[in-house]
């Protein structure tokens, strides 16, 4: 029963509750650094690890936060997390953080975490927590890692650095842009939903068949 218990946590952030094609959160990130899989890869692990973090934290002193103040706590929290991040990233792979800019700093700002430290964690236990928060997250870095690999391989024709279409063929540099992410992220949202639909459709009428 645990198990089920932990791989349903999980599976509804993955997907029932995907920040992205469900929710429509996490924007600002699947905009700006889907150009680069590098890029994404890097804010996917960050957005991973601040998630699954604060979530844990918070569930564990969740019993000593004044209610009035939780708001403040939370953001105190995830602010931390995300220095950590921000400081190991200039310290160990300048490049990428350079490249990424402000935008590790405004994982602070994300909905995503502040969304299940107040909707999961206020009210779980700590290895709940942990697994939501990471099931959310994953589920978040799948979609942006889809994005990106789109938009490098149309816009620049490589894969995390490496060349894959030749030269000679021309690139659509629209993709590596704002108006090629809305474009791209648009798609990726509407295949989402559909696939939702058409999935919970035959649920139903598995249920109604077996009536």
């Amino acid at each position: 029963m645990k198990k089920n218990k932990y791989w349903e946590t999980f599976r509804f952030g993955l997907i029932d509750e995907n920040p992205i094609f469900k929710m429509i959160l996490g924007i600002c990130s699947a905009l700006a650094v889907t150009n680069s899989v590098i890029n994404t890869l890097t804010m996917t692990l960050a957005v991973i690890f601040v998630t699954a973090t604060s979530s844990a934290l918070i569930s564990l002193i969740r019993d000593w936060i004044p209610k009035k103040v939780r708001m403040v706590v939370y953001v105190t929290i995830i602010a931390t997390f995300v220095m950590v991040v921000d400081l190991l990233l200039k310290a160990m792979f300048p490049d990428i953080s350079k490249a990424l800019g402000p935008y590790v700093g405004l994982i602070i700002t994300n909905c995503i975490i502040m969304g299940r430290a107040e909707a999961f964690a206020s009210n779980n236990k700590v290895i709940l927590s942990i697994i939501d928060g990471a099931g959310v997250a994953i589920g978040y870095g799948i979609i942006l890692i889809f994005i990106s690999v789109i938009r490098e391989l149309l816009g620049f024709g490589t894969l995390l650095g490496y060349l894959i279409i030749p030269v000679q063929v021309p690139r659509m540099m629209i993709m590596i842009m704002a108006p090629g992410a809305f474009f791209t992220l648009g798609i990726v949202v509407w295949i989402a939903r559909y696939w939702m639909y058409h999935r919970v459709s035959v649920n139903v009428d598995e249920v109604g068949r077996e009536k």
